[in-house]
């Protein structure tokens, strides 16, 4: 965050200096970034605090609203980039080749540097966002580069903002991944690679005792944290705490469930028939 936020004046002042409209925006993407970044962490601190009366889960869903908001953000900033972007293909400006230049060359040793920090963790939707707004200024350093390098042996200045709508255009795919995402998890959509059925045929080929298992929802608090409640229906004669043992360790061990709620049933389910289909 220190780093972002500390780049970022150096980039305005560059863009000013230089007429760049590619700084510029990298500058604006940064002040998002220095923002996500200050979000992602306070997320991450409210995520630490354990169960309380009020939320028996604990906090862990305020990573997935951080990582919302970052989302819609950074729809906001593609939104202003391409109106400028527009406005300068429209009506070119003077800019500095060699200003430009130098400015982003480092803006992309920084971008790495701060890249490399946030690495290794893409089971964080919170991270995803967090990286996925950096990744955007590194690619918006690029830009600014290949820009600086054709301004300063063309002379040609459009190159600028063309190269910030090229930016802006691969943003928004990763932020509507990432917004698709959040929508998920805040919906209650079922991890990513559950499938129904096969956990319904995995647990009854492989518990003994087991005669059924229905009335299956699957979640997730966060990314990577899944959770999962089910009714099982057991043979009359079988030991219902062995059996739920058993379906406990399956669950955990070759599904990835290691938090689950199981309802033993040795008659029929005391549901709605509707609800245990």
């Amino acid at each position: 965050m220190a780093l972002t936020a500390s780049f970022m004046f150096v980039e305005v002042v560059g863009g000013l200096l230089s007429g760049s409209l590619a700084l510029l925006a990298d500058a604006a993407h940064m002040l998002t970034d220095a923002l996500a970044l200050a979000l992602a962490w306070g997320a991450f601190r409210l995520g630490r605090k354990g169960a309380d009366s009020l939320r028996s889960y604990g906090y862990r869903r305020a990573e997935v609203l951080a990582a919302l908001v970052n989302g819609l953000v950074i729809l906001a900033l593609v939104g202003w980039i391409v109106w400028e972007a527009v406005s300068r293909i429209l009506a070119p400006r003077p800019i500095l080749g060699l200003p430009m230049l130098a400015v982003a060359a480092t803006g992309l040793v920084v971008n790495l540097v701060v890249l490399r920090i946030l690495h290794g963790g893409h089971d964080s939707l919170n991270l995803r966002a967090a990286a996925l707004h950096v990744m955007g200024d590194l690619l918006g350093s690029v830009a600014a580069i290949l820009g600086a390098i054709v301004i300063l042996l063309t002379g040609w200045t459009p190159i600028d903002p063309l190269l910030s709508l090229v930016v802006a255009l691969l943003i928004v795919f990763g932020a509507v991944r990432l917004l698709r995402s959040a929508f998920h998890i805040l919906l209650e959509g079922a991890p990513e690679g559950f499938d129904e059925e096969q956990l319904r045929e995995g647990l009854l080929a492989a518990v003994p005792g087991l005669e059924d298992v229905h009335h299956i929802h699957a979640w997730s608090l966060a990314g990577g944290h899944p959770l999962v409640t089910l009714h099982a229906r057991i043979a009359p004669d079988a030991d219902g705490d062995a059996v739920l043992v058993a379906l406990k360790r399956e669950l955990e061990q070759r599904f990835g469930l290691d938090h689950s709620v199981v309802q033993i049933e040795t008659a029929s389910c005391p549901d709605q028939p509707e609800h245990c289909a």
